[in-house]
């Protein structure tokens, strides 16, 4: 039966007309009934995508929104809508491919140019987001996406002084503007403000605008905020509440392959193949030398890369994924790994190749230098490691286990499959103990030249175990690489560790886990191993 064009074209602007008036629940009514007669538009599918995004129901939203880009490609309120979907689960490098083609189409729309930026700070890339947010600005003056931004790239950096003025310029045009409530609150942390902190971050928890994100966020801060105030069981609730939120918005990941049953397969692997492994023998390399910095997450590693990227003849780069050719052809399955021992050498030059090709794409230029490839999680890739560059040297970074586990379930990282597992206490103590204990079975197998460096050790004698890795790697200490707080507030890159790092060395960290002894009880069988073998006679 032929429909009614001028009754569709009226039901369109009614919906349209409710969802600018934000009356979106009945305006996703609508849309849900005319998608059920078989009439498909991107405005029906954006909207009911809106109300599943309020419902907290992201992955929905997103199936919704990339069948309107489907079906219209130069729909810009459904790209736009879809981009920033993307953003909210975490998944920025496709969001960053719609607001492209948005701006290849539309290069002065102020508004994608500030979502590229917000792109660009989940990957990561602060200088970058900064020049798009400014962009927006210049072609948007009110544009108070752009100005929040521009304050929390100022707060990942450290640099609150700056952050508190574009918070507070935002602000004064939408009271609670989320973003820019956060950075102001950790512009009052940062001043030790704690009553200030806490009451913005109560109130934006409470305003009913913010949404789950936001309020994931704030909880999170607000666990940072009594955590120095010394309340550690209201801190420990607060990131609690944190993550439990996280979990539920990204629980796509709890359906993937487990990445504890990687890790425990990873380690059967290798312990069967390890009496026909090889140790391979030099091979001809762009730098002087080549270094993997790895270990846990929160173990030390980005201070570690911070300081011996500022030596003149060492060039870095910091959690790009450099092997990952490498693990599609054989470690998607543990069980490759006799393949992978087994490699003719062609096979293993043109994945080098591929990898160099992939750190000059990143912009490092290791020719003549020492090169270090930090990764934390590139434990897990020794083995390939070993095959393609078997005179390598590894820095293997560790810290009390129980700091690592907390440090781990407090902060905030890009989610993928391996930070889930963050996200509870015993999921982050279990994969620990998973990747430790693979990495325990690799060293002696692969022959790699290797060096423990312990968190404890570092803050006890900062230069002095610089010093003794530097010999390590051949160079000469320098009093400039201690230097590292004015340097790291101009990188591209940040991670959680960046701002902390901005205030210089920071021995509050060593022992935390002591506030939060109660809450990590339950985890000391399985922690108690990797507790005694930290304090056994470091072996270099």
């Amino acid at each position: 039966m032929p429909r009614d064009l001028d009754a569709d074209l009226k039901m369109l602007d009614n919906v349209l007309a409710l969802a600018q008036s934000r009356e979106i629940a009945c305006a996703a009514a609508i849309a849900e009934q005319a998608l059920a007669s078989g009439f498909e538009h991107p405005l029906l599918l954006n909207v009911l995508a809106t109300r599943h995004e309020q419902e907290g129901r992201f992955e929905d939203a997103v199936r919704l929104l990339e069948r309107a880009v489907t079906i219209s490609p130069d729909d810009v309120p459904a790209r736009n809508a879809l981009a920033l979907c993307l953003q909210r689960v975490d998944r920025p490098q496709q969001a960053l491919r719609h607001v492209d083609e948005l701006l290849h189409r539309h290069p002065e729309l102020g508004f994608a140019h500030a979502n590229k930026g917000n792109a660009l700070i989940a990957l990561g890339s602060l200088g970058l987001a900064r020049d798009s947010h400014l962009r927006a600005l210049a072609l948007d003056p009110g544009n108070l996406v752009a100005m929040a931004a521009l304050a929390s790239i100022a707060t990942h950096r450290g640099e609150h002084a700056e952050a508190r003025v574009w918070a507070e310029r935002t602000l004064a045009l939408v009271e609670g503007y989320p973003d820019a409530v956060l950075s102001l609150a950790a512009a009052e942390l940062d001043a030790r403000r704690y009553a200030e902190a806490e009451g913005l971050l109560r109130a934006l928890l409470a305003d009913p605008r913010a949404g789950v994100a936001d309020k994931a966020r704030a909880h999170g801060q607000l666990g940072d905020v009594l955590d120095a105030a010394g309340r550690y069981a209201e801190a420990f609730e607060a990131y609690t509440s944190c993550n439990q939120s996280l979990l539920n918005v990204h629980r796509r990941y709890a359906a993937e392959a487990s990445v504890l049953d990687y890790a425990r397969a990873l380690t059967r692997t290798l312990r069967a193949v390890a009496p026909t492994w090889a140790i391979g023998t030099a091979v001809a390399r762009p730098p002087r030398e080549h270094v993997f910095l790895i270990g846990f997450p929160r173990s030390g590693t980005t201070l570690l890369e911070v300081v011996l990227d500022g030596h003149p003849q060492v060039t870095s780069l910091e959690e790009h994924e450099l092997l990952t050719d490498g693990v599609l052809k054989f470690m998607r399955e543990p069980l490759n790994l006799t393949a992978l021992a087994n490699a003719d050498e062609q096979t293993l030059a043109s994945l080098r190749a591929d990898y160099w090709s992939a750190v000059a794409a990143a912009g490092a230029e290791a020719g003549g230098k020492i090169f270090v490839d930090k990764h934390p999680l590139n434990t897990l890739k020794l083995p390939l490691i070993a095959r393609l560059f078997p005179d390598a040297k590894i820095l293997f970074a560790c810290r009390d286990p129980r700091d690592v586990v907390l440090s781990c379930f407090r902060r905030r990282f890009k989610m993928n499959a391996a930070m889930y597992q963050m996200l509870s206490l015993e999921g982050a103590a279990r994969f620990y103990a998973e990747v430790m204990n693979f990495a325990e079975v690799a060293r002696p197998v692969l022959g790699l030249a290797w060096r423990r460096v312990t968190y404890e050790a570092v803050m006890a004698d900062f230069e002095g175990e610089m010093r003794s890795i530097c010999t390590f790697l051949g160079l000469e200490w320098t009093a400039s690489m201690g230097l590292f707080a004015q340097r790291v507030q101009k990188r591209e890159h940040s991670t959680p560790s960046t701002a902390q790092l901005a205030r210089g060395l920071d021995r509050s960290g060593v022992g935390h886990w002591r506030h939060y002894a109660a809450v990590l009880a339950p985890l000391e069988p399985l922690l108690a191993p990797w507790v005694e073998r930290l304090a056994a006679p470091t072996r270099h």
